[in-house]
């Protein structure tokens, strides 16, 4: 069977439209975002394994933890670096749940306490304005 020149040539049109629209650069919903780096310290010393959070005021929360020199970089997605444009509500804390059975008491005196004051963290008062391109925001933490 022998297809006709008009009726390929709209065979071709249509695949080539699925196969371009397939090709799109992301989904419509990841909306526009900075990178964010920084360096958060406690008492003027580098703060290790914290765990940092940007919550915008609506959208997805980035997240990223400090290294030994207190260092971090904000994560939106997996595989997408920074934080959603706009501002954002910051919490740092360096607690860990621990797994297991917590239900001792001897087990609940291994609970790490927290090193970073409730005001930074449960109570937060931290906030960060996040813009278009490369954003390095620190944090410099009092513990009193």
């Amino acid at each position: 069977m022998k297809i006709n020149a008009p009726l390929r040539m709209v065979v071709l049109l249509i695949c080539s439209t699925f196969l371009f629209h397939g090709c799109s650069s992301g989904p419509d919903d990841v909306p526009e975002t900075g990178t964010v780096t920084g360096t958060v310290t406690l008492d003027g010393a580098p703060l290790a394994d914290a765990l940092v959070q940007f919550q915008p005021e609506n959208g997805r929360t980035s997240t990223g933890t400090t290294d030994t020199d207190g260092k971090y970089e904000l994560d939106y997605t997996g595989t997408l670096k920074g934080a959603k444009i706009g501002k954002h509500s910051v919490s740092i804390t360096t607690f860990n749940a621990p797994e297991g059975n917590l239900e001792t008491k001897e087990a609940q005196k291994q609970i790490p306490k927290e090193k970073v004051p409730a005001q930074y963290n449960k109570d937060t008062t931290l906030t960060a304005d996040v813009k278009a391109g490369e954003n390095t925001i620190d944090f410099d933490l009092q513990s009193k």
